[in-house]
């Protein structure tokens, strides 16, 4: 038989997204476990960034605490819609959905948030011009698709990916992450700054002696001893977070899906699943023969690479689906 088109209301994955009384729920977002423990994990970060910070007020003087203290408060910025609307547009390369793609979105939309008592127009929907199947939830108030899963789904599947995302914000796993980002990044520029003048002066200290080789590996190594003792060793409890963060990173995906199947769409989102594994599997079967057309052996993914994975594998995510799939009875 013939495959249905994804918006061929005979396809078993499509909804009804007819209009219907709405009974919100009292609770409508929240900050569970997995974002507390992504802010207490990029605590670290914040506090060598805090450092750097103290350092540059420094150098405005009796200006200095003020300069400070507008750090500190500049992260009310992550909750400020100007200030979204920036990041979704340049950072993520989403935009505005033109009229016919609203007449696609909002309905969906709508049974979303009608499942979950959530009130929908408290977010912004948004489109990502890719021919990739993927989603995203920014800052506090924007859900993001792009332009392939909003033509190529059946709305039931479209529905699925707009409830995972959704779950994302009701957790607070976009604003948790963005915030966090926000005020690490003093110190992610001050890393990558003393990095790049150390490689410089390294490179320059091989022009003359071993003694000059030798002074340099002291002075620095005297640096990261100082900084190491002042901030309580901060500074080596930072190399392991990228991995930890990796790690709830891939459980606030977790909770999304549940977020998502708990609404009734989990056979929707294992069908999306199996579309972006085989999608993958293609990526990797494609590099694959590249490889061995240089007469290179094909690409593995190296232990630690899986480890700063910011999603679970396809199996783990469709086990954690099953109790949905399947329920006991």
């Amino acid at each position: 038989a013939p495959a249905l088109h994804p918006h061929d209301p005979s396809h078993p994955h499509h909804i009804s997204t007819d209009p219907r009384r709405i009974h919100l729920s009292d609770s409508q977002r929240g900050a569970d476990a997995t974002a507390i423990g992504n802010l207490l994990l990029y605590l670290p970060h914040f506090l060598c960034s805090a450092f750097v910070m103290a350092l540059v007020s420094l150098v405005f003087g009796g200006l200095g605490v003020i300069v400070f203290v507008a750090w500190l408060l500049s992260g009310a910025l992550v909750f400020h819609r100007p200030t979204e609307s920036a990041i979704a547009r340049r950072l993520l390369r989403l935009r505005y959905p033109t009229a016919q793609e609203r007449a696609r979105l909002e309905p969906v939309w709508r049974e979303v948030t009608a499942r979950a008592g959530v009130e929908g127009r408290n977010y912004e929907l948004w489109v990502e011009d890719t021919d990739s199947l993927n989603a995203v939830a920014a800052a506090g108030h924007i859900v993001g698709v792009t332009r392939f899963a909003m033509n190529q789904l059946p709305n039931g599947e479209l529905a699925a990916v707009l409830a995972h995302e959704l779950g994302h914000h009701v957790g607070g796993h976009a604003w948790s992450s963005l915030l966090g980002y926000w005020y690490a990044l003093p110190g992610r520029i001050a890393w990558r700054v003393l990095r790049a003048v150390s490689t410089a002066i390294f490179k320059v200290s091989r022009l003359f002696s071993c003694v000059g080789m030798g002074i340099v590996i002291l002075v620095f190594g005297s640096i990261a001893l100082a900084t190491i003792s002042t901030l309580y060793g901060l500074p080596l409890l930072i190399l392991a977070m990228p991995y930890a963060l990796a790690a709830v990173g891939r459980r606030a995906e977790l909770r999304a899906d549940q977020h998502a199947a708990a609404l009734g769409f989990a056979p929707m989102l294992a069908a999306v699943l199996d579309k972006l594994h085989q999608a993958e599997q293609q990526q990797q079967a494609q590099a694959a023969a590249i490889a061995a057309y240089h007469g290179n052996p094909p690409p593995q993914e190296s232990p630690l690479s899986k480890l700063l994975s910011s999603h679970p594998d396809h199996y783990t995510r469709l086990h954690h689906l099953q109790p949905y799939l399947h329920p006991t009875r």
